[in-house]
C-alpha cells in the first residue's frame, strides 16, 4: 500500500490519465425524487461506468501510474465483487493477467462479471483477514501487482475524478452525498470536492465502522458482512481514514430497510438500474425528511449497478 496521502492536483492527473478510456457518465434528475427528498438532487450515473461501477477509475488510474515492470506480471487484489471486475475491466483492457480473490458469499452475479472479463477468482472466507491472507498467497505464488480496492493513493485519486466531472456538469450543487465502505469514494472526493462543496457520507449501520472510527478519533474494525449493502462490507482503509478525520466528514447511518426501500424508489424514479450500496446516501437523504432538507442542491453519487434483476 503506498503511504502517500493524495492531493487535489493527484485527482486532476488521475483525470487526464484516465480520460481516455472511462466514461464521462451522465447526471440524472427525477421531480419525483426531488419532492420526496426535499431537495434538488443532481445523480451522477456511475453505474453506467465501465465494468458497472465508479471501482474502474481508481482500479484503471492505478494501474496506469505503475511503471511498466511493476506491472509485466500482472495484477491481483481482494473484492466482493466491483473493484475485482473493474480490475479484471482494466486488465483485459491493457492486455495483462488478472487474480481476483473473492469471499465464498459475494454476489452470483458480480463473480460471473469478474469472469466474464478475463480475471481467474480464488475463493476465500468472508472475513477480511481471509481475504488478505488468500491475497498473500496468491501473491506470493504469481508475483502479481496487488491494487487494493481502497487503501491507495492512486485509487482514492482516480475515485476523486467523479466528483470532479460531477461539478463541471452542475456548478451549481451545494453538497455531494457518497457511501463510504472502505472510504476510497469519499475520499476522493473530498479531494476533489471538499474545498467548495460539502461532502456527506452515509453508511449501512450493519457496517457503520467508518462512522465509528470518525467518532472515537481511531479507526474501528469491520463489522461482520451483513449488510445487503455488499459494496459496503469492507473496513475503513487507513489512508481514507486519514482524509476524512480532518475533513471530519458528517456520515449518516440507514438501516437495511431503508436502503432496499430507496433502492426500489430510485430504480422506479430514475429508469435506472442500481444496486443496494448505491441506494445508502439516497435512504439518508430520505430519512432526514423534506422539512429538515430545505432548498438544497444536492449531487448524489451512484456508484453501482450490478445486480441480477
Amino acid at each position: 500500500m503506498s503511504a502517500r496521502l493524495p492531493n487535489y492536483r493527484n485527482v486532476v492527473a488521475a483525470r487526464r490519465r484516465i480520460r481516455s478510456h472511462a466514461c464521462f457518465t451522465p447526471v440524472h434528475s427525477s421531480p419525483s425524487l426531488n419532492a420526496l427528498a426535499g431537495v434538488s438532487l443532481v445523480v451522477k450515473c456511475e453505474n453506467l461506468q465501465r465494468s458497472g461501477s465508479f471501482k474502474f477509475r481508481g482500479a484503471l488510474n492505478a494501474v496506469l501510474s505503475l511503471p511498466p515492470a511493476d506491472r509485466r506480471l500482472g495484477v491481483v487484489t481482494h473484492s466482493s465483487g466491483n473493484h475485482g471486475a473493474a480490475l479484471a475491466a482494466v486488465a483485459q483492457l491493457l492486455g495483462l493477467p488478472a487474480t481476483v480473490v473473492v469471499p465464498r458469499n459475494a454476489s452470483a452475479f458480480k463473480r460471473t462479471a469478474i469472469k466474464r472479463y478475463g480475471a481467474k477468482i480464488v475463493l476465500c472466507g468472508a472475513t477480511l483477514a481471509a481475504r488478505e491472507k488468500t491475497l498473500a498467497q496468491v501473491q506470493a505464488a504469481t508475483g502479481a501487482y496487488f491494487v487494493p480496492p481502497y487503501d491507495h493513493a492512486a485509487v482514492i485519486a482516480g475515485q476523486g475524478t467523479a466528483a470532479l466531472e460531477l461539478l463541471e456538469q452542475d456548478s451549481e450543487v451545494d453538497e455531494i452525498w457518497t457511501p463510504v465502505g472502505g472510504g476510497g469514494l469519499a475520499a476522493g472526493t473530498i479531494l476533489a470536492a471538499g474545498e467548495v462543496v460539502q461532502v456527506i457520507g452515509a453508511e449501512p449501520e450493519l457496517a457503520r465502522d467508518a462512522y465509528d472510527s470518525l467518532r472515537m478519533g481511531a479507526r474501528q474494525p469491520a463489522l461482520p458482512p451483513q449488510t445487503v449493502a455488499d459494496g459496503l462490507r469492507t473496513a475503513l482503509g487507513a489512508l481514507n481514514f486519514r482524509v476524512l478525520q480532518p475533513y471530519q466528514l458528517p456520515i449518516h447511518l440507514v438501516s437495511e430497510a431503508e436502503i432496499l426501500a430507496a433502492q426500489q424508489l430510485a430504480m422506479s424514479c430514475l429508469k435506472l438500474v442500481i444496486e443496494p450500496s448505491s441506494a445508502v446516501p439516497l435512504a439518508a437523504l430520505l430519512k432526514q425528511g423534506p422539512q429538515l432538507c430545505g432548498t438544497r442542491r444536492v449531487g448524489l453519487i451512484l456508484t453501482g449497478g450490478n445486480i441480477a434483476l
